[in-house]
C-alpha cells in the first residue's frame, strides 16, 4: 500500500495518552480491576479497545448499558483518583517521546481528550511537561471530544496556524479520525497490531523516531 502524501508541517500537535505516555495501560488496569470490586468481569484487551482514546462519560454510558445497572454515583471521581495515584507509581513516556520533543524545531503542542489536570499529571511524572507547558489544550476546556476535529482546529487557532499546515500524531481511532476530520496530516501511532478501522488518509508509524522519516520537523 502506497504512503499517503505528505505536505511541510509548521505545527506538529500530540496526543498524551498512548501517544506520549504509556498511560492507556496503567488506567486500563485501574478500571479493570475497580470494575471487579463492583462485581463487573471486564478483560483488560477488551476494556482498552472499547474505551481507548474515548471520553469518560461515554465510557460510563457504556459500562453502566454493559452491567444493566447503574455504576455508583461517584465512580468518575474514584477512578480518576485511583489513576492518578497509578500514574503517580508507575507511569512511563512512550520510548522516543522525550528525544523526539527534545528534537523539534518547529512549533509544537498537545491536544488531549483528557482533563487538563490528569494531562500535566502525566506530562510531570513522566518529565515532560517543561517541553508543554502554555502549550496544553484540554476537550473539557472547549466542551468538544475527539473523534469531533473541534479540539484539534482550537490548537491551531490558538497557536496562530492553518489546519492545512499541521500534523497530528495520535495512537487511537477517535483521535486519527479527528485529526482527518481537521484537515491535518495524521501519523497514526500502532507499536503493536494496526487498528483495521484506521481512515485511509493516516500515516502509520510503529515507532515515534518514524516521524524523522515521514515530515521535515528537525530543520530549522
Amino acid at each position: 500500500m502506497a504512503k499517503p502524501e505528505t505536505s511541510p508541517v509548521d505545527l506538529v500537535i500530540f496526543d498524551c495518552d498512548g501517544t506520549l505516555v504509556d498511560s492507556e495501560t496503567v488506567a486500563t488496569d485501574v478500571l479493570v480491576a475497580y470494575l471487579a470490586e463492583l462485581g463487573t468481569q471486564l478483560s483488560a484487551e477488551v476494556a482498552l479497545a472499547r474505551f481507548k482514546g474515548g471520553r469518560m462519560a461515554d465510557c460510563v454510558i457504556e459500562l453502566e448499558q454493559m452491567r444493566g445497572k447503574p455504576l455508583p454515583a461517584d465512580f468518575t471521581k474514584v477512578l480518576r483518583e485511583r489513576i492518578a495515584l497509578a500514574l503517580h507509581q508507575c507511569l512511563q513516556p512512550i520510548e522516543g517521546a522525550l528525544e523526539l520533543v527534545k528534537s523539534l524545531k518547529v512549533p509544537f503542542c498537545m491536544a488531549s481528550n483528557g482533563p487538563l489536570k490528569q494531562i500535566e499529571l502525566s506530562l510531570g511524572v513522566t518529565g515532560l511537561l517543561p517541553y508543554f507547558e502554555g502549550r496544553i489544550f484540554s476537550a473539557y476546556e472547549i466542551g468538544s471530544w475527539k473523534p469531533a476535529p473541534d479540539l484539534f482546529l482550537h490548537a491551531a487557532a490558538q497557536m496562530g496556524f492553518e489546519p492545512c499546515r499541521c500534523a497530528v500524531v495520535e495512537d487511537s481511532l477517535p483521535g486519527v479520525q479527528a485529526g482527518v476530520a481537521a484537515g491535518m496530516q495524521v501519523f497514526a501511532l500502532q507499536p503493536e497490531q494496526v487498528e483495521t478501522k484506521l481512515p485511509k488518509q493516516a500515516t502509520v508509524i510503529s515507532r515515534l523516531a518514524e516521524l524523522h522519516e515521514h515530515i521535515n520537523i528537525a530543520a530549522g
